[in-house]
């Protein structure tokens, strides 16, 4: 599968591009940088605009074989002269890109979202480029996206407290397809930020399936849940690392069934036993063969359980259920904090809690209010 480059790398060439032409007066329709992977990013130089004390221009974001939703957008640079006395690069946003209203980020509240390894690459380009002209003032760089905005809000950046457009992002430089470790850096951002807002229980969910469930069993909004996707066990890791105490895991049926059966990451791919599991404990709450057959055929969580419904073994199988997924979980705490666990379906409601998951529900939900 082909990669990408990363906005960072985007908004690194294209001010590369624009101090080049500011200090050099030639145009530049094309540039090289070094990723700090180490690849070379050839990046063609487009909406060249060059005036007598500033240059932008821009850089079409491609994701490679990447579901990023910024392929296609532009990222610009303006390199423009600073009053600013010495020999500095003073980075900055512009139209699109997100500024910091919340703690706990990579930037401090008020700096423009552009993480810490893009600025370190625009500076070391545009460095380079002074160094090369013998520039000894200072230049300013100021970053923008025009379609920021809108695509921001198909981001985690309006959770996040990042408002008026997207982040400049990038660690590697290059987008690595289906990456999940992106995924995993968002959880390990929002984790973080609760912790710097004084946050010491939380609820995480692997979506916001069910959240009108949540709304009306516990009045708490499943969009303030911190979103592990089906990295249930590395977010785990994460809360026991920033020393969270108390945790409620919130689920469909459909992920968390594989929790009762000791499977950290439910995605499809890693694992899918779903119908096993839950015949597994249909069988421990006495259902009978031809139920059991009936159940192996499904396709679906929510068809088995209506099928557990109609043999009368609900309560038994959820308290076997429940059961399985406690010790699993507890399991990976390892006495390193308190967790519970609610599973639901969207059909059927409540399905079933662990024994205190309701009063650490009431506990978080006081917190938040606060």
């Amino acid at each position: 599968m082909r990669f990408g480059f990363t906005t960072g790398s985007c908004s690194a060439a294209a001010a590369k591009a624009a101090a080049f032409m500011l200090l050099g007066g030639n145009r530049k329709e094309e540039i090289v940088i070094t990723t700090p992977k180490g690849i070379d990013f050839h990046a063609e130089i487009v909406n060249i605009e060059i005036a007598s004390d500033y240059v932008k221009c821009g850089v079409v974001k491609d994701g490679g074989d990447d579901p990023d939703i910024t392929t296609g957008a532009i990222v610009y640079s303006e390199v423009r002269f600073s009053d600013i006395p010495g020999n500095k690069i003073i980075i900055d946003g512009g139209e699109g890109v997100g500024r910091v209203t919340k703690p706990g980020l990579d930037q401090p509240v008020g700096n423009a979202a552009i993480n810490s390894v893009p600025r370190q690459m625009i500076e070391k380009e545009v460095r380079e480029v002074m160094e090369l002209m013998d520039f000894r003032d200072s230049l300013e760089v100021i970053v923008s996206v025009p379609e920021g905005k809108e695509l921001a809000e198909k981001t985690f950046n309006p959770r996040l407290g990042i408002v008026g457009g997207i982040s400049i992002l990038g660690t590697s430089g290059i987008v690595e397809p289906m990456s999940s470790r992106a995924l995993l850096d968002t959880i390990r951002v929002e984790l973080n930020q609760k912790k710097e807002l004084g946050y010491e229980s939380i609820v995480m969910a692997p979506g916001n399936y069910g959240i009108d469930f949540m709304r009306k069993e516990y009045a708490y909004d499943l969009d303030r849940a911190v979103k592990c996707s089906n990295y249930i066990g590395d977010t785990l890791e994460m809360i026991a690392e920033l020393n969270f105490k108390k945790v409620v895991l919130c689920g469909h049926i459909g992920k968390l069934i594989k929790v009762s059966g000791g499977i950290m990451n439910t995605h499809s791919k890693e694992a899918d036993c779903r119908i096993e599991l839950m015949a597994y404990s249909a069988i421990k709450a006495g259902a009978n063969t031809e139920s059991l057959a009936k159940i192996a055929d499904c396709v679906s969580t929510d068809a088995a359980y209506e099928l557990i419904l109609q043999a009368g073994i609900e309560k038994a199988f959820m308290d076997n259920v429940m059961e399985k997924i406690s010790f699993y979980l507890n399991k990976k705490a390892a006495g390193r904090f308190d967790i519970e666990c609610i599973v639901f379906s969207n059909e059927y409601g409540l399905l079933g809690e662990t024994e205190n998951a309701r009063a650490y529900m009431e506990e978080i939900i006081r917190g938040e209010d606060l």
